[in-house]
C-alpha cells in the first residue's frame, strides 16, 4: 500500500511539473491543481494509512485509543482541499479573464504590461526612485 502511494505521488507531481512547463495557462492550472493533489496525498500517507479505527474518543476515555489513526493530516487535508479548490476556481477565471481580454491563453503573447521599449525602462529610473533634490531640478 505504501509503495502505490509513493508511485502515485511521484506520478502527480512529476505530471505537475510536465505540465508547468507549458507554454498555455490552462495547462498550467491543471498542474498547479495536480500538485495540490499530491501535496494533500503526502499529507494523507504521513498521518499513517491502513487498517486502523476511526479517530473518536470513547465515552469515558480520556485519549484516542494507540490504533486509532491520527486526525490531524485528515483535518490539515481537508482544510487544503477547500482552499485549493477556490484557488483553483480563481485561477480559472483569471484564464477566461486573459482569453478574453487577449485573445488567447499563450504566455508569450501576454505582454499587456511590460513596455513596448525594454532600454527607456533601465535608462531612466522612476521619480519615486530618483533624489528629491533631482526631482525639482526636472
Amino acid at each position: 500500500m505504501e509503495s502505490l502511494s509513493a508511485l502515485t505521488i511521484g506520478a502527480l507531481a512529476g505530471i505537475a511539473v510536465y505540465l508547468f512547463l507549458a507554454r498555455d495557462l490552462p495547462r498550467v492550472l491543471i498542474g498547479f491543481v495536480l500538485l495540490g493533489t499530491a501535496a494533500n496525498l503526502s499529507i494523507f500517507a504521513a498521518g499513517r494509512i491502513g487498517p486502523f479505527v476511526p479517530p473518536i474518543v470513547e465515552p469515558g476515555m480520556a485519549a484516542l485509543a494507540a490504533e486509532a489513526a491520527n486526525p490531524l493530516p485528515q483535518a490539515l487535508i481537508l482544510t487544503a482541499i477547500v482552499i485549493g479548490f477556490g484557488l483553483a476556481v480563481f485561477a480559472l477565471m483569471l484564464v477566461v479573464r486573459a482569453q478574453r481580454t487577449f485573445g488567447g491563453v499563450d504566455h508569450s503573447g501576454l505582454t499587456e504590461a511590460e513596455p513596448a521599449d525594454s532600454d527607456a525602462r533601465a535608462a531612466a529610473p522612476p521619480d519615486s526612485f530618483r533624489p528629491a533634490a533631482e526631482r525639482k531640478a526636472a
